[in-house]
C-alpha cells in the first residue's frame, strides 16, 4: 500500500529482530507556514504579486527536487500552507523555507518539524495545475498519555489496522509521524470527494475515538500528479 504507518513514536527495531520491516520510512522536514507579523488577509496588488512570486518559488522547489510537495490550505486557518522538503537537515530546510517570498516579506513564518513517511510522492510535469486533497493534523488529545500500557498498545494496534483499512480503500494516501516531541503527532492525507468525507473517515480512527488523538482537517491545494 502507498501509505506509511502512523505511530505515536518512531519504532525501535530490536537488534535480535532479523525480520525485514514491512514499511521503509524516510525522514523529511515539514515546514508549517503560519501567519506572520505582516499577514493581513487583504487582496491587494501587492499581495497578488507576492502570491505569483510564491507560486513560482514553490514550483522551483518541486522541480529542483528540494520539495516533494508544497501546497496551501484552502480555508481561513492560522496555517496557510505546508512544504514537505527532501532533506534530513533542519538547517537546510529552514534556509529553503526562509527564502520563500512570503516568509522574506514577513507575511508568513515557518515552523519546522522532522517528519517520517514512505517515499511515495511522485514527480509532476505540471506543477502549476492544482488539485484538492484533505490534510489532517493529528495531535495529542485530552486522553493522551506517554505511558505505555497494555491498553495503549491495544489501541495502537487498532489505530494501525484502521490506517491499513483506509489505505486499502484508496482513501488515505499519505500518513506519517512527526519525529519531535511536540503536541503534533502526525498527519493524514485523504484523496476523497469532500471535507466532510475526510472528517468522517478520520473519525473512524480508534485513537481519535478514544480521545488519545484529535484531528484538525484542512482542504489542501497541491500540484496535480504528486500524490499517490
Amino acid at each position: 500500500t502507498a501509505v506509511a504507518l502512523l505511530v505515536f513514536a518512531l519504532p525501535v527495531v530490536k537488534a535480535q529482530d532479523k525480520k525485514e520491516p514491512q514499511f521503509k520510512l524516510v525522514q523529511f522536514q515539514m515546514a508549517l507556514l503560519k501567519r506572520g507579523p505582516k499577514w493581513t488577509g487583504d487582496s491587494t496588488a501587492q499581495t497578488k504579486q507576492l502570491e505569483t512570486e510564491q507560486r513560482a518559488y514553490a514550483n522551483s522547489l518541486i522541480e529542483s527536487g528540494k520539495a516533494v510537495i508544497a501546497g496551501r490550505f484552502d480555508d481561513d486557518g492560522d496555517i496557510p500552507g505546508v512544504y514537505i522538503l527532501r532533506t534530513t537537515s533542519a538547517e537546510e530546510a529552514k534556509t529553503w523555507t526562509e527564502n520563500s517570498p512570503v516568509v522574506k516579506s514577513g507575511h508568513i513564518v515557518a515552523e519546522m518539524h522532522p517528519w517520517w513517511a514512505e517515499d511515495v510522492m511522485k514527480k509532476t510535469t505540471t506543477p502549476e495545475k492544482m488539485t484538492r486533497a484533505y490534510f489532517g493534523f493529528l495531535s495529542r488529545g485530552d486522553k493522551w498519555t506517554a505511558e505505555k500500557t497494555p491498553a495503549t498498545e491495544e489501541l495502537q494496534r487498532a489505530h494501525l489496522a484502521n490506517i491499513m483499512r483506509l489505505a486499502e480503500m484508496k482513501k488515505l494516501v499519505v500518513a506519517g509521524p512527526f519525529g519531535d516531541d511536540t503536541p503534533l503527532r502526525g498527519i493524514f492525507v485523504f484523496r476523497v470527494a469532500s471535507l466532510e468525507e475526510a472528517r468522517e473517515l478520520a473519525a473512524t480512527d480508534p485513537a481519535v475515538q478514544a480521545g488519545r488523538l484529535k484531528i484538525e482537517m484542512h482542504p489542501w491545494l497541491v500540484p496535480d500528479g504528486i500524490l499517490p
